[in-house]
């Protein structure tokens, strides 16, 4: 398969009506490019961060009526799941593209990750451009973007993870559909590549 981006056509999968249709539209049109890159940036992630990383492309198994309203693929150095560990994801809102390094509730050292991440405030100053998002909820589709937060902001977001069993703490970049629908694949390819190296020294601070 070549691949070449992704088209408003799979941006508007998410307006499809019922749980039936659109997930038979996500597996026509958006799963075979979640599942290239997947098999793409496996090893790719697994250089840069020296682990061994697995693809896990979301299946959303446990859904029986709401449709899903986003999709993606993620990559962690666990072959039987994401959730519990610290992990990079690429997936499509309706809006958006997403590029995440993310820590979920699922994950029993997000306590620690929100202490070292307040600890380290600064020094993510330096290093996270002012152009990425930080969410506190993987299941919404806002994010607030660096440059707008502040310093006491960014504290409260990392003191909530490590208090509150439902917060999460999620850093990365949103690429707005315009902006997606007129790249082609290689150059797509390219931006996560370089949003996975800009956000390897949060998955380093494990």
């Amino acid at each position: 398969m070549k691949f070449n981006g992704f088209t408003d056509k799979d941006f508007d999968v998410f307006t499809i009506d019922g749980l039936e249709n659109r997930m038979e539209a996500i597996q026509q049109h958006i799963r075979p490019k979640l599942e290239y890159l997947g098999q793409y940036f496996t090893p790719e992630l697994s250089t840069l961060t020296g682990d061994e990383m697995f693809y896990h492309v979301a299946k959303h198994a446990r859904r029986s009526v709401n449709p899903p309203d986003d999709t993606w693929v993620a990559f962690a150095n666990n072959k039987r799941g994401y959730k519990k560990h610290p992990h990079f994801q690429i997936g499509l809102w309706n809006t958006h593209l997403f590029i995440w390094f993310a820590m979920i509730y699922e994950a029993p050292h997000k306590e620690e990750f929100g202490k070292k991440a307040e600890e380290n405030a600064d020094e993510i100053r330096d290093i996270i451009p002012s152009d990425y998002v930080w969410s506190g909820d993987h299941t919404k589709p806002d994010a607030v973007s660096f440059s707008s937060m502040s310093r006491d902001e960014f504290l409260s977001l990392c003191q909530r993870v490590q208090k509150v069993k439902k917060a999460e703490l999620l850093c990365g970049l949103h690429l707005d559909r315009e902006t997606v629908t007129e790249l082609n694949g290689d150059e797509l390819i390219q931006k996560i590549n370089n949003a996975f190296e800009t956000l390897l020294p949060l998955y380093k601070m494990n």
